[in-house]
């Protein structure tokens, strides 16, 4: 009979989530040894090879990708039993505001694991424009909250720093097309940087799409009938990074910053900032390397 160990399950995710051994132990407060260590003792229960060594970075082999996945449920369900059984204590609510456009990916996974350790806390997720929640946040509606900003803020503490790409409909040619023609809600903030990138380049332009909707700026740019401006890594599936060989200026890289209250009144505010801080810059971490 053969044990799998949640703690060397646990290290193998970090590994895999963080693109290897060095961040995945900053990650897990460990030493690079210790987590070097307990992977080996995982390949060795299973006889099998989980990670290739060979290349400049780590990547997963077939039979990690296949681990992966069940890793990560039993690391989920390992931290919702000691969630549910071990902190009744705590209970109440919080409220978390995120700007639409880096809700996803990693936003989605930080509401999970915190679930799992506090199941009697309600986040509340306000999802709106970075200038919409700073104003909630100075009116005491937000115990914290995630912006998209150009540079950082007073009171703010920036997590991570990721490119702006230009993107568009998978294999879509509208970015050949003058005037260019664009898609930003009416508050994004990327939008004046964007359009102050082309007037500098000399392109015109013209605004196709207006709106409030996340959605229907998507659709419009998902049919090739316009671009829109995203940060790295945050555009869904339907869109892509549009490779225009330089026909299209470059646009700034933007910063996520993160605005926490007092923690003292509130610790549990503090939990849900700290696995906050380490997801995005887990997932900013790997697109930056993606990009590489």
């Amino acid at each position: 009979m053969r044990n799998l160990d949640v703690t060397t399950l646990r290290s193998f995710v970090a590994v895999a989530d963080n693109g290897g051994v060095t961040r995945a132990a900053g990650y897990l407060h460990l030493t690079q040894s210790a987590v070097s260590m307990q992977l080996k003792r995982l390949e060795e229960l299973l006889g099998l090879q989980l990670l290739d060594r060979s290349g400049r970075t780590i990547a997963l082999t077939a039979a990690g990708d296949q681990l992966l996945g069940y890793a990560r449920r039993m690391v989920a369900l390992n931290d919702e039993v000691i969630g549910r059984l071990t902190d009744q204590a705590f209970e109440g609510e919080i409220v978390l505001g995120v700007p639409h456009d880096i809700v996803y990916p990693a936003i989605p996974r930080v509401l999970q694991r915190f679930n799992a350790g506090f199941p009697r806390v309600k986040v509340q997720l306000l999802s709106s424009y970075s200038r919409q929640l700073k104003h909630a946040y100075g009116r005491g509606e937000c115990d914290l909250i995630l912006t998209t900003e150009p540079n950082s803020s007073e009171g703010s503490e920036t997590i991570a720093e990721l490119p702006l790409n230009w993107v568009g409909a998978p294999g879509g040619s509208c970015w050949r097309q003058r005037p260019l023609r664009l898609a930003f809600g009416r508050h994004c903030m990327f939008r004046p940087e964007a359009i102050e990138a082309l007037n500098r380049a000399g392109i015109d332009w013209e605004l196709a799409v207006e709106s409030d909707s996340d959605r229907t700026i998507e659709a419009t740019v998902s049919a090739d009938l316009a671009l829109t401006a995203m940060l790295d890594g945050s555009e869904p599936r339907h869109l892509e990074k549009v490779d225009h060989g330089g026909a299209l200026p470059e646009l700034p890289a933007h910063r996520i910053n993160l605005y926490v209250r007092d923690v003292a009144a509130n610790p549990l505010v503090g939990e849900l900032a700290a696995l906050i801080r380490q997801t995005i810059r887990s997932y900013a971490g790997a697109s930056l390397r993606a990009a590489e």
